[in-house]
């Protein structure tokens, strides 16, 4: 999975970013969001280990709210229950719409979307939509003691914190843009694997090795 820098001209809307490295695997975030009152003692933010076998390394989970492909949840919905304000928010599906095809969970690129099998319904982070609706922050962000997730503009951004905000995700050949940024260090150089083999094996002399004895 690579990411990359956004090519297109930002505009001033305030969204979230995401910082793993500053993320102490507190679960502040998910305390505050089930205070929400669309799912009312229910997280939708999901505070994840990295490498829990090697590392206690966590980064906190939200819905990145995909921009290009249109948000492929809603697209693949059959009913139409996923609903896209004119601002980029895609919402959490509607109860009196949402019939339990699941087709959101299998389509959403990063994995996002809760399946409730008692209410038969999707459930997702709609950026706290009551509250950023009237410029305040999403209760996560508003939590969240070292700002690994952080609301705010692009240009506020650059202007307060460091680290390189991208919104460009790719798996293999198809990319997806976001609404929502991940927080990379700056200049974080992109690896060719296949050129760095290549230069292993340049150093190593270019020796041929010989070919193993076949018993035949």
């Amino acid at each position: 999975m690579i990411i990359e820098q956004r090519g297109l001209l930002r505009v001033a809307i305030k969204t979230m970013f995401i910082d793993p490295s500053r993320c102490i695997g507190c679960r502040s975030c998910e305390a505050a969001c089930r205070e929400c009152d669309s799912h009312k003692g229910e997280s939708m933010v999901m505070v994840d280990f990295i490498d829990r076998g090697m590392s206690v390394a966590t980064q906190p989970t939200v819905c990145m709210h995909c921009e290009d492909p249109v948000a492929p949840c809603a697209q693949v919905c059959p009913v139409m229950a996923i609903q896209i304000t004119p601002d980029g928010v895609v919402q959490m599906a509607e109860p009196s719409r949402c019939i339990g095809c699941r087709n959101c969970v299998y389509a959403c690129p990063f994995g996002v979307p809760k399946f409730d099998i008692k209410a038969r319904l999707m459930k997702k982070c709609n950026l706290c939509y009551d509250r950023t609706s009237q410029d305040l922050k999403p209760w996560c962000a508003q939590a969240c003691p070292t700002q690994a997730l952080w609301y705010g503009d692009y240009e506020e951004f650059m202007n307060q914190r460091e680290g390189q905000p991208i919104n460009v995700t790719s798996y293999g050949t198809q990319s997806v843009r976001t609404r929502v940024y991940w927080v990379l260090p700056e200049e974080m150089p992109r690896l060719n694997i296949a050129d760095l083999l290549q230069e292993a094996r340049a150093e190593v002399g270019g020796e041929q090795q010989e070919e193993a004895w076949v018993l035949s």
